[in-house]
């Protein structure tokens, strides 16, 4: 088998970099949303699961158009973070980050929210009535029982990441060594007549890192089910 070019190994390490860092990125703001959308009801909640689950259905393209109008050069956000702080996501591998997290924050905070489901709420209830704080019960008693679902849930994020393509070529572009992932690779090799087998060796390796990961979190998933069930 021939070995991986630089331009192969750029795109994987990218790829692996840009999905670590959504994995960071929807973390806390996974958790605050699963949690909020499973144990509390408010006015407007169900606005606020549209918003939240609406990356799923909203085409990516559309995703990245919408940073582009917010964050990019002349935007009105962006404009004003590269003017007073220098700040440039688009055409950047962070702008990557961002464009990925957000399509891939609805699967983290869906797997979340169940975990936290699954949480007996009487444990909750009685450790509120030996005098524990709230935020005190939700460190000790909610998170450490839903760990293995909100770490399922920073998996599918990060495997989401990895298959992400609309919305990064439209935020971040397609710069080799700077925001060219694996997807944006197959693409940029299924272009350029007889690259098919860098385009299938790439592919190759998407499929095995989708799966594991995908296999790790379905895993996860399963057992923190049987151990709140038990």
């Amino acid at each position: 088998m021939t070995p991986l070019s630089t331009t192969e190994w750029q795109a994987i390490w990218l790829s692996l970099k840009v999905a670590l860092g959504v994995s960071v990125v929807t973390a806390i703001p996974a958790i605050f949303l699963g949690w909020l959308l499973a144990r509390r009801d408010f006015r407007g909640k169900i606005i606020l699961e549209s918003l939240v689950h609406a990356p799923l259905v909203v085409p990516p393209v559309v995703t990245g158009y919408l940073l582009l109008v917010l964050l990019g050069r002349n935007g009105c956000i962006g404009q004003w973070l590269d003017q007073w702080f220098g700040i440039r996501l688009v055409f950047t591998w962070q702008g990557a980050v961002l464009a990925s997290a957000i399509v891939a924050l609805p699967l983290a905070v869906r797997s979340v929210r169940l975990a936290i489901t699954l949480v007996d709420r009487r444990l909750e209830e009685a450790a509120q009535t030996l005098g524990f704080h709230p935020i005190r019960v939700f460190f000790k008693i909610t998170l450490p029982l839903a760990w293995p679902g909100i770490l399922g849930g920073t998996l599918l994020a990060f495997s989401r990441s990895l298959g992400e393509f609309g919305a990064t070529i439209t935020f971040a572009g397609n710069v080799e060594g700077m925001t060219q992932t694996l997807p944006l690779a197959i693409y940029s090799a299924m272009q350029v007549p007889g690259e098919e087998t860098m385009a299938m060796r790439l592919v190759v390796f998407s499929l095995i890192l989708c799966f594991a990961s995908l296999l790790v979190s379905e895993y996860l998933t399963r057992w923190t089910k049987r151990k709140l069930e038990s």
